[in-house]
């Protein structure tokens, strides 16, 4: 009598009699042909897949098997449309991954990774919507399988936050998200650790009723290998290379074992048959083993072997590091039985309109990302408000330290007119016919500037003050100041070289600071000349005869006295916004990848242009309240010179957030962790400030620099801001234009290299 055949040998003698190469690619889910994919670096490359064929017919469970670092999830990846094989061919569903129309990736395929790769602020619930609206689902139509999902892997209420599930519970709604919308082609990986066995078994059971009309097809990788003995087909990896290709029974009995761990083992012993030098333990296990055949065919192991393969790899959980001096390992599998065309036959993809190349996002897709930003904001509101209240807090550090005249400057002064210490400069005559003028100008410094007179007894010891860092410098004023200064004012260009010499004052400054020597000298000359001016008055004298023949009018743009913070506030405030731009973007989308969100959304169909577009929308929202909030306190608050027209000030500020928004993404597109992101960061903010005209003109820049400076981001938007806020220019001048112009074109650079990284960076 004989046996009645399954469903698969019924599919497989159904696809050896098709006569086309075509008709047999649309009866497979998934065929590999010669696949080769390589990764590491030239001097020591690590093969992961070598000459690997694989056919994964429609309808079919498929078990992928092997211990960790074989490259079953390499293999999956490229399978997905997230890795590229470096040679050979890849079916899926009838096309090549990421090609036009083919639906890989999207919503054709669901793919289950091994991280949990959700958001732990949400609920079960809100995770089923989510993948449920990017797969084009209704709201109603996941609601109505949210309560069987609960009930089917046993979860808790679905109103319960990720974050505070098991480890267990966790994997089950990553499995709930995988199955919701039903797809083609399932691809789990590890989907069952940490599963009790009474859920492992109703997990499969469902598998094997999806899969039983032939509307979906799974691919599925464990580590618990007897629980494959559902499938229809498994595949047994070893070092990137197939052991075996085969039904579960088919391997079990000719091997004559009695469980599918006997059997991997047995393919791993005859995979190492040709080394050499092979351990104690491997030597005791090849003896003890009897080798059949192999299925397919009768094949000598030791013929097809390389010198000196690796040893055994031990159970599925433990990596496997087997080389030879090739560099290879050894496939042993035979071809499968289920005939594949040597050569692939090119896509059809469809043809499109003109519409279609119109469509650049999809409403459902930019509706379930916005939604799932915003709540992810909403559900870390501390996190929020401090993302919001640090640029605010930058502003106000700044316009408290930064531009405002030194305080108590502590100066040595030798006053020769006076007998010190017995004498003071306590009594001050403001009469024209004083004999103590040093004590009235020491007088009017220390009224009218921020100046502490230190009297000591002596030059010497004037100078030592400075030397000790306790005086930044020493004044020195000589004994007959006073009569010698009359005779110089009433002899003029007849006085003597000893009055001119006796009616000056020497200073020795410290100028190892350059600015409190600078300020110093500013507010010393200043003093002279209004004291000077306050003689000549009670003298009865017309003090613009001692005036300086040069005058400085009032001012067309600006004050008398300048503000060193009015000229850095345009350039700090930009920084602020561009960087804490730069830093909430590439953290946020940098959280996402690390945590394998971001992968398993692009896997689903989400565009690399569509997440940008949604990362703008939200972050835009953000940063326009930090825009808002710097400004209030930098303009309102700290009253900072601001001429111009306010709309125009906060659309150029908002313009220069985006441009920062855009630079994150560039910065998480490129680097793989927080710590090369942080690294490229601040690498990038020190020259922008320096570079961009913040804290010091370009005009005092080297030729050449100043040409790199030119085209930086924030160059020609820390001019046009100046300008708007010093000088009340508007949008029609040709400065302030320039620094949107600038902003725009940096915009679309670094969202046309984000794109281009994210579409092309596979691996």
């Amino acid at each position: 009598m004989t046996e009645r055949p399954s469903d698969l040998e019924l599919r497989r003698q159904q696809f050896k009699a098709q006569p086309s190469t075509v008709q047999t690619r649309r009866q497979q889910a998934v065929c590999v042909r010669r696949a080769c994919k390589k990764y590491g670096t030239k001097s020591n490359p690590y093969v992961v897949l070598d000459n690997l064929n694989m056919t994964v017919p429609k309808g079919c469970i498929y078990g992928l098997l092997g211990a960790s670092g074989c490259g079953k999830t390499t293999l999956l990846n490229c399978i997905v449309g997230r890795k590229r094989l470096n040679s050979g061919e890849l079916w899926v569903l009838g096309g090549t991954p990421g090609s036009r129309g083919s639906g890989v990736p999207g919503p054709r395929v669901g793919y289950m990774p091994q991280e949990i790769a959700l958001y732990g602020e949400f609920t079960i619930r809100e995770t089923l919507k989510y993948f449920g609206w990017i797969s084009n689902m209704t709201t109603d139509e996941v609601e109505a399988k949210v309560d069987f999902f609960i009930n089917f892997l046993m979860l808790p209420d679905a109103d319960r936050q990720v974050k505070n599930l098991s480890g267990g519970q966790q994997r089950r709604v990553s499995l709930a998200a995988t199955l919701l919308h039903e797809p083609e082609l399932l691809i789990l990986d590890e989907p069952t650790v940490g599963v009790d066995p009474l859920l492992r078994t109703n997990i499969w059971n469902h598998l094997v009723e999806i899969t039983k009309y032939g509307r979906t097809t799974v691919i599925i990788t464990t580590h618990y290998i007897d629980e494959t003995r559902q499938a229809h087909l498994i595949g047994l990896m070893r070092g990137g290379y197939f052991l075996a290709e085969e039904s579960p029974s088919r391997l079990i009995t000719q091997f004559g074992v009695q469980s599918l761990e006997d059997v991997f083992l047995k393919l791993s012993v005859m995979q190492n048959m040709g080394k050499r030098r092979r351990s104690s333990i491997a030597q005791s296990v090849t003896e003890s083993i009897h080798v059949p055949e192999l299925p397919g065919g009768a094949v000598n192991p030791a013929a097809v072997l390389d010198d000196e393969v690796g040893e055994i790899s031990g159970e599925f959980g433990d990596s496997v590091s087997v080389t030879s001096r090739t560099g290879r390992r050894v496939s042993i599998a035979p071809e499968p039985m289920i005939e594949t065309p040597e050569e692939l036959p090119p896509d059809e993809e469809p043809d499109m309109s003109f519409k279609d190349y119109l469509k650049i996002v999809k409403y459902n897709h930019m509706r379930a990302l916005v939604w799932k930003n915003f709540l992810w904001m909403w559900r870390n509101i501390p996190m929020m408000m401090f993302i919001i209240g640090l640029p605010v807090g930058q502003a106000i550090l700044f316009c408290l330290s930064i531009g405002h005249d030194p305080a108590g400057i502590k100066l040595s002064v030798v006053n020769k007119e006076i007998d010190f210490p017995n004498e003071q400069c306590s009594h001050i005559d403001l009469s024209c016919n004083n004999t103590k003028l040093s004590c009235n100008y020491l007088d009017f410094v220390s009224n009218n500037y921020s100046i502490k007179w230190e009297f000591v007894e002596s030059e010497r010891a004037a100078k030592q003050m400075v030397e000790k860092g306790q005086s930044w410098a020493a004044v020195v004023v000589p004994h007959n100041f006073t009569d010698a200064f009359r005779n110089r004012i009433e002899e003029g260009r007849d006085a003597s070289p000893e009055h001119i010499w006796a009616s000056t004052i020497s200073v020795f400054p410290d100028k190892s600071n350059e600015n409190i020597a600078t300020f110093l000298n500013r507010d010393l000359i200043f003093a002279f000349q209004g004291f000077l001016s306050t003689l000549m008055v009670s003298c009865g004298w017309d003090p613009r005869q001692l005036d300086l023949p040069v005058k400085f009018n009032t001012p067309i743009y600006g004050y008398v006295n300048p503000d060193f913070t009015d000229f850095a506030a345009p350039g700090v405030v930009l920084t602020i916004i561009f960087f804490m731009a730069v830093a909430l973007t590439s953290g946020s989308m940098i959280m996402e990848r690390n945590e394998g969100i971001l992968e398993r959304s692009l896997v689903n169909g989400i565009s690399g242009t569509e997440l940008l577009f949604s990362q703008i929308i939200t972050q835009f929202v953000v940063m326009l309240g930090q825009t808002l909030m710097v400004i209030l306190v930098a303009f309102v608050v700290f009253n900072l010179t601001q001429q111009g027209n306010w709309a125009t000030v906060i659309f150029l500020t908002t313009t220069a957030g985006v441009c920062g928004m855009c630079f994150g993404f560039v910065v998480a597109c490129i680097c793989d962790n927080e710590r090369s992101a942080t690294y490229l960061a601040l690498g990038s903010f020190l020259p922008i400030v320096m570079l961009c005209g913040i804290i010091w003109p370009i005009e005092a820049m080297n030729d050449y620099l100043k040409i790199v400076s030119f085209v930086l981001p924030l160059t020609q938007a820390t001019d046009s801001l100046r300008c708007i806020l010093a000088r009340g220019w508007g949008l029609s001048n040709p400065v302030v234009y320039a620094g949107f112009i600038s902003l725009l074109t940096w915009i679309v650079v670094f969202l046309t290299i984000s794109i281009l990284v994210l579409k092309f960076k596979k691996g």
